[in-house]
């Protein structure tokens, strides 16, 4: 089965490209293939302001994102008398120039500040649950503008020092989106691909809130797992309609990237040092591979530059289309009523979570 997405310019929405993905064929992606239809068939909305990752060149620039940023945070400081935030977000405080990297220090405060007042999907935290509409989009953005901010630092970099291996990505969610419990046959794509991504992959996207394994053996330099670190790790519960697509040139072991190799060996050794098994399934090692894009089939080449120079110019979902069913989603974040109507289409889940809430 194939699954065709059409992409338009955020800025001239008559300016539209399309791509087909080609699923795989094993239960994951079959399951995956049915939640996607049931979600179109659903109406459920694209979260567009989290969507495009990692593109040097894009209309969503820093300035831009800490703007964004700066005004969530001011919600949030507004509604919570008894929580501040007292960091203000700028390119000059989020980017390390001294390699122009990531200001880990920052973002770690912004990421620790969302998890306080999200929780997890399993166990939301009380300033979730009191928080009005507004407040409760505000904090969600916390979590989605760190990590865009990140990727786009970091792509950014890429594009100067080593433009191969600029890492775009797409970030296909939808706002209420079902989640299903994975089976333990739906894990085996951890054993069989580990964290191998390739240039148009797509893969089940994190359908949850917290830090991996790996994520805690990069970020945070190979600490000792010990009971206040492994708080913050999750493994994956759950599965839904949404995927991710990897825009990125092929970063495998097979491949020629013996960077990449030395630090899965690393990453596993570390695991064994922490009594943590890494063919074990259950810990989520890795991304579950669902399709591939027909690259050239869409775009008429499968060379990375030529592909993310079209699709840099067409950073907007349109619609997705599957198995005869198809969705468009004509909005995009650069109407100026975007964020009231993610608001509003929210409200359902909203509601939900405020249950028990004591105001």
């Amino acid at each position: 089965m194939t699954i065709k997405v059409v992409l338009r310019n955020p800025l001239d929405h008559l300016d539209q490209v399309d791509y087909t993905i080609r699923a795989e064929d094993h239960e994951l992606a079959q399951d995956w293939q049915i939640a996607l239809r049931d979600l179109l068939q659903s109406g459920n909305l694209l979260e567009k302001n989290f969507c495009f990752m990692g593109f040097p060149d894009t209309v969503r620039t820093l300035d831009y994102l800490c703007n964004e940023l700066n005004q969530h945070v001011k919600t949030i400081n507004t509604f919570f008398p008894g929580y501040t935030i007292a960091e203000s977000f700028s390119p000059d405080n989020i980017v390390d120039y001294t390699n122009n990297g990531i200001n880990h220090d920052i973002m770690n405060v912004l990421h620790n500040h969302f998890e306080i007042l999200q929780g997890t999907v399993w166990s939301l935290s009380e300033y979730y649950r009191q928080a009005d509409y507004e407040t409760k989009y505000a904090i969600r953005q916390l979590n989605n503008i760190c990590h865009e901010m990140e990727n786009l630092i970091l792509s950014r970099r890429k594009a100067k020092t080593s433009p191969f291996w600029v890492r775009p990505s797409q970030i296909t969610t939808f706002l209420n989106a079902p989640r299903i419990d994975l089976k333990p046959v739906h894990r085996q794509g951890f054993v069989t691909n580990g964290y191998d991504r390739v240039l148009g992959g797509v893969y089940m996207h994190w359908t949850q809130i917290g830090k991996t394994l790996y994520e805690v053996f990069r970020d945070e330099h190979a600490p000792e797992l010990t009971e206040t670190v492994c708080e913050a790790i999750t493994e994956l519960r759950y599965y839904s309609g949404e995927f991710d697509v990897e825009w990125g040139n092929d970063v495998t072991l097979a491949g020629d990237n013996p960077w990449h190799s030395q630090e899965q060996l690393a990453f596993k050794a570390w695991l064994i040092e922490n009594n943590r098994d890494p063919r074990d399934a259950n810990l989520s090692l890795g991304y579950l591979p669902l399709g591939q894009v027909d690259l050239r089939g869409s775009f008429g080449t499968a060379k990375s530059s030529d592909i993310w120079e079209i699709l840099s110019a067409h950073l907007d979902i349109y619609c997705i289309e599957i198995d005869g069913v198809s969705q468009k989603f004509d909005y995009c974040w650069t109407d100026a009523n975007y964020k009231q109507m993610q608001i509003d289409m929210m409200k359902p889940g909203y509601d939900y979570s405020t249950k028990g809430a004591t105001l």
